[in-house]
């Protein structure tokens, strides 16, 4: 590098230092990490030295952002004003080739929401030496003709370097020829380009050796150095050894912005003293032109360089296009030229808004918090126009009731916040720029972006109800669940999310529920409702904003009764209880009362008590509902005597909860009380054979009766069958109403003839004993029930009991009588009687004993009490 050329890049920084107008200069190297800290802007800017008197007002720094190809996406800069790096730079895919590579920054200084400056800050990316030499190819091939003279040289391609720094670009190169026949030879052109070309050193010949193999060794200026190798092979032969030549190096044009694309701006021609391939030339952009220059002009490969179609998008007015002529020799050889297009504005264009935001969301949308104040920065506006005068001066406005645009000169605005935001009322906003020139006629640019108005948690959660209440029974498991309390907040993100929790002021109170932390509420333990039954709690719900908000409610929980425990006798508190009775004519019934309780409530504490086990004599009876013990008949002398009583108290619950107790009660009674009871037993068996002679009698009857019907029955019959043959013989195509009627008869009326008399006893039986609440054991078969002190009671009969069943049995016989005659004539009462009875002799027996025993019971027949006064019994399925 020389003097001159030193002297000039110092004075080309100076002068562009000047036209930017930059603040401050920072330099980085390329391929450093991304957040590479570069500088602290806010202590090179010196702006806190001229604001020492503000030091309780915090200075904030905002980088402002555009587009991708401004270089502001590179960097990042803080509130506080350092400087970073955002990714890794690549000095070679943003800058070109030998010039000073640096972006430029705008950052936007405010205090608080007012707005003081905007800094350029200009940061030079310093190359670094990451790109090694490269040839073209990894081997080329020579030929030399043998006939050829020492001295002939053959032009090979040279290494480029994509480094744009001049030391790390600087190429030096050396040739390795163990032969010792040929030799490097290297020119320089007046734009520093070398020219490298293989000489012979010594005399060929084609006989001797055909093929020399050499390497090039290509080596950069860079710290460490890099180098890449080039293999030669030369063949003895003629070869291609002119390159395509330009007129001049470098070419100057002028356009105007209205040339149309379908005609070349500019037509290169280059010349080539070989013949044939060697001497045919094609164009094409070299490899320094960038590719933002390749997107608006098209070369064609005979040198015609045209216009794309988005050329005029860009307000550039000076473009250099580097070329290179090519021609289709083996090896190929190349020469290139510079072509450099300036572009003349003709017409009134239309001004353009750039906007950089603070804040920004997408190119066209930007964020700011609803706690802005009135007056805070959102973004910078800068409008460009190219025309000059009046055409080029430009007046902006904002039409917005929300914003406002404020002039900062130099065809700059900033936009600031005008009303006071709030997002739960609007939180997205359409904001419109208008701009236009000053020229006859004027003409407008449109530009719109939208505001997103973020969320600040300034909204506390509110709850659906003052207060939730929820029922649940007693003795559930762990984590059953409750209910559901909810509330509502309007803010977004964490200031939307709630947390519910339980407050417990007492630290020592047992809360035996559990609350997530999205309002579901569950039993953290079994509650027993004997214990408590309503439980009032507090709930606080709180949003994640920060400053976290927080609201309350109350619950109200109640626990509904289980029955869980069993009622227990509390009089008599002694299991065996013994108690002495003295009986003398004139006492009362009544001889004490069982008293009970049961810890639950309502129906499940609704108690009911019964005797389990009496004696005999059926001398005693307990009142279901009050407990009342007293006698149930007239007491007698023979009475007297020690009974084992066993009582039972059930309560409503489901399942039934019973308990049991026994009581020994010993009965004294006086001497004036009647001696016996025979009459009573005497009157009963009386009775016992008065009935059977009422069954017997009325069977006799009924048979009778089916006999002379069944004969009767008979008797039309054969006479309608005889009118029928005679009618069907003189006219046999139809039926006669006779015998219509009589098939219709045969077919509807089965029934009465077929009936077996069991199912007609079944269902008549029923129709006696129809299922009521009272009998629900009914419904089952015999088998699946046993004795037990389950409490299942049976109601009270009255002591004409007997007598209603004795007669229905009797009707029922004879019912069954005559339709078993009428199917058979031979069936006698007996066999009859044997085939539908309701009751034995041992069923009555056993009433009377006072035991209700099942051993005779029949799946189809239930039991039915036919004494006067029946002990009660409790059943429970299997």
């Amino acid at each position: 590098m020389t003097k001159e050329s030193g002297l000039f890049i110092c004075l080309l920084h100076t002068l562009l230092h000047c036209v930017l107008s930059v603040d401050i200069t920072y330099h980085v190297n390329e391929e450093d990490s991304p957040h590479t800290y570069i500088g602290n802007i806010a202590a090179d800017s010196n702006f806190s030295q001229s604001l020492k008197h503000h030091q309780g007002t915090p200075i904030t720094f905002t980088q402002l952002q555009r587009t991708m190809s401004m270089g502001s996406h590179l960097f990042n800069v803080t509130n506080s004003g350092k400087l970073y790096t955002t990714h890794t730079l690549d000095a070679e895919s943003l800058c070109i080739y030998k010039k000073e590579c640096f972006k430029i920054v705008k950052v936007a200084v405010r205090k608080e929401e007012a707005f003081i400056k905007i800094l350029k800050i200009k940061i030079i990316i310093d190359d670094i030496n990451d790109n090694q030499p490269e040839f073209p190819e990894d081997q080329i091939k020579l030929e030399f003709d043998e006939t050829e003279a020492k001295g002939s040289t053959k032009s090979i391609p040279n290494a480029v370097d994509k480094d744009i720094g001049i030391f790390n670009s600087n190429i030096t190169y050396e040739l390795k020829d163990k032969s010792n026949t040929f030799i490097l030879s290297i020119f320089k052109e007046f734009d520093g380009m070398k020219i490298l070309k293989i000489a012979l050193e010594g005399k060929l010949d084609r006989e001797l050796k055909d093929t020399y193999m050499l390497q090039l060794v290509a080596k950069d200026s860079g710290s460490p150095p890099k180098e890449d190798t080039l293999n030669i092979e030369i063949s003895v032969i003629d070869v291609n050894d002119n390159r395509p030549m330009f007129s001049q190096q470098m070419y100057n044009i002028t356009i105007s912005d209205t040339h149309h694309t379908s005609s070349p701006v500019f037509v290169l021609s280059a010349t080539d003293l070989d013949s044939g391939q060697n001497g045919n030339i094609t164009y094409n952009f070299y490899q320094k032109t960038s590719s933002y220059l390749k997107t608006h002009f098209k070369l064609k490969p005979d040198g015609e360089i045209f216009l794309n179609e988005d050329f005029y998008r860009n307000n550039q007015q000076k473009y250099k296009l580097y070329i290179q002529a090519k021609d289709r020799g083996k090896p190929s050889l190349s020469s290139s030229a510079t072509l450099i297009i300036n572009v003349i504005s003709n017409q009134n264009n239309l001004p353009n808004i750039n906007i950089d935001f603070v804040s920004p969301l997408t190119v066209n949308s930007a964020a700011i918090s609803e706690a802005s104040k009135i007056g805070s920065f959102i973004a910078y506006v800068m409008v460009t126009d190219t025309d000059s005068g009046p055409n080029g001066q430009i007046k902006c406005n904002i039409h917005h009731k929300m914003f406002q645009l404020s002039n900062m000169g130099s065809k700059e605005y900033k936009i600031l916040v005008k009303e006071p935001l709030d997002r739960e009322t609007i939180d997205h906003y359409v904001v419109s720029i208008e701009c236009h020139d000053m020229g006859s006629p004027p003409l407008k640019t449109k530009k719109q972006f939208s505001v997103k108005v973020t969320d600040v948690n300034d909204v506390e959660p509110h709850f659906t109800k003052e207060t939730f209440q929820f029922l649940t029974y007693e003795n559930q498991k762990v984590d059953f669940p409750i209910g559901f309390i909810n509330a509502t907040d309007p803010d977004l993100g964490d200031g939307g999310q709630l947390t519910y929790s339980i407050i417990n002021e007492n630290k020592n109170d047992n809360i035996p529920f559990q609350l997530t932390k999205y309002g579901f509420i569950s039993t953290s333990q079994s509650i027993d409702r004997e214990v408590k039954d309503i439980y009032n709690l507090q709930v606080l719900v709180k949003d994640n904003g920060t400053p976290s908000l927080n609201n309350t409610a109350n619950i109200l929980i109640e626990i509904l009764d289980k029955n869980d425990n069993a009622p227990y006798f509390i009089f008599p508190n002694n299991d065996p209880y013994n108690l002495d009775v003295h009986y003398h004519p004139h006492s009362k019934k009544d001889i004490s009362i069982l008293k009970a309780s049961d810890k639950d409530s309502g129906n499940n504490a609704f108690l009911t008590y019964g005797i389990l086990r009496s004696n005999d004599k059926n001398l005693f009876t307990v009142n279901s509902h009050t407990g009342v013990l007293s006698f149930s008949r007239t007491v007698y002398q023979n009475d007297a005597g020690t009974y084992e009583l066993q009582f039972i108290v059930k309560d409503g619950g489901t399942p039934v909860q019973s308990a049991t107790t026994a009581i020994i009660l010993t009965l004294f009674v006086s001497n004036d009380t009647s001696p016996m009871l025979t009459a009573v037993h005497s009157k009963s068996g009386n009775n016992l054979n008065m009935t059977w002679i009422i069954i017997i009698v009325a069977a006799a009857v009924i048979l009778s009766v089916a006999i002379v019907v069944s004969i009767t029955l008979c008797v039309f019959r054969c006479i309608n069958h005889i009118n029928n043959s005679q009618t069907t013989k003189n006219n046999p195509k139809f039926l006669s109403r006779t015998e219509m009627r009589q098939i219709l008869y045969q077919t509807n009326n089965p029934v009465a003839i077929t009936r077996n008399a069991e199912d007609i006893f079944n269902r008549n039986l029923q129709s006696i004993n129809p299922k009521t609440s009272y009998y629900p054991e009914m419904e089952q078969p015999a088998n699946e029930w046993k004795f037990s002190t389950t409490p299942r009671r049976l109601p009270p009969v009255p002591q004409h009991y007997n007598k209603d069943v004795e007669e229905s049995s009797t009707e029922q016989k004879c019912f069954n009588a005559s339709i078993v005659t009428s199917n058979n004539l031979n069936d006698t009462l007996p066999s009859l009687k044997e085939r539908n009875r309701g009751w034995s002799e041992s069923d009555i027996t056993s009433q009377k004993s006072g035991a209700s025993e099942y051993s005779n019971y029949r799946p189809n027949i239930p039991p039915t009490p036919k004494h006067d006064q029946e002990q009660e019994t409790y059943l429970e399925p299997v």
